[in-house]
């Protein structure tokens, strides 16, 4: 696990940015730590962020909503977060492998940032770790991600 997070965005704060989460619903506990540590992290970053907020059933819906939200306009960038904990069949890798394609190609194909935090864990404590802790938070890292990927690609577009 890396431990370390992207360092809070600067230059933001008069910047009128718009994002979604969309949250698979499946291990609740933990999806819910990730979407309170990204909501709290854009209000940090910029209280004047307006962040909606979508719950899906589980993580294999979570792409199909992300590419509604990207299409229906508006959004600086969307965060993808949800927990896939590993079982003993294979299926838990499949779920995460698709998430993970489906999650690039809508970004790629949109252009607009898609922050994958689909979290594929094996087991509760890593995801406790991951979700709920304050140290390594990957709602915190999606967050700052997103926020930063909305300022390179508006300085990318700029430059035109």
């Amino acid at each position: 696990m890396a431990d370390i997070l992207p360092s809070r965005p600067r230059g933001v704060i008069s910047q009128r940015r718009s994002f979604a989460i969309v949250a698979g619903q499946y291990n609740a506990e933990f999806v819910a730590g990730l979407v309170q540590h990204a909501r709290r992290e854009l209000v940090a970053i910029s209280a004047g962020f307006n962040v909606a907020v979508y719950e899906v059933p589980g993580a294999f819906e979570i792409p199909l909503a992300v590419s509604e939200v990207i299409a229906r306009g508006g959004v600086d960038a969307v965060l993808a977060l949800g927990v896939i904990i590993e079982g003993e069949t294979a299926h838990a890798g499949l779920i995460g492998q698709a998430v993970t394609a489906s999650l690039q190609q809508i970004a790629l194909s949109t252009r607009v940032p898609v922050i994958h935090e689909v979290l594929l864990v094996k087991n509760a404590e890593q995801a406790r770790a991951r979700c709920l802790g304050e140290e390594i938070n990957r709602g915190t890292e999606a967050a700052r991600i997103a926020v930063r990927m909305a300022q390179v690609l508006n300085e990318i577009r700029s430059a035109r």
